[in-house]
């Protein structure tokens, strides 16, 4: 009998590194096709994160006080995302501080 294909075909440390790529969209894209829990924590984590980084970067912009940490904000999540990006093509199941126990927490749902 034929082994059914899960999910995208791809090795699971290629599909979480690429659930990043683009943020929330490829998380979301990831974390509906993938079944295997390591592919799925990681692309929840991407959701999480970024739309986290998004809000975060949209009321610093609103605030005047604020507004000078945009700029840092931002290369610090280019860090972040190039670090994620890293961790998952290692095999690594890194966890984001704070955020990363809400993706294990929303990704061990369904």
């Amino acid at each position: 009998m034929a082994e059914e294909n899960k999910g995208t075909g791809l090795p699971k440390n290629t599909a979480a590194a690429l659930s990043y790529v683009l943020g929330p969209i490829t998380g979301v894209v990831f974390y509906v096709l993938e079944k295997d829990p390591y592919v799925r924590f990681h692309a929840m984590q991407s959701i999480v994160v970024f739309v986290a980084l998004f809000v975060l970067q949209w009321v610093f912009g609103l605030t005047l006080i604020l507004l000078p940490l945009v700029p840092l904000l931002s290369i610090l999540g280019f860090v972040l995302w190039l670090l994620l990006i890293y961790k998952a093509w290692q095999g690594n199941e890194w966890e984001v501080p704070v955020l990363g126990k809400y993706a294990r927490k929303f990704s061990k749902k369904t």
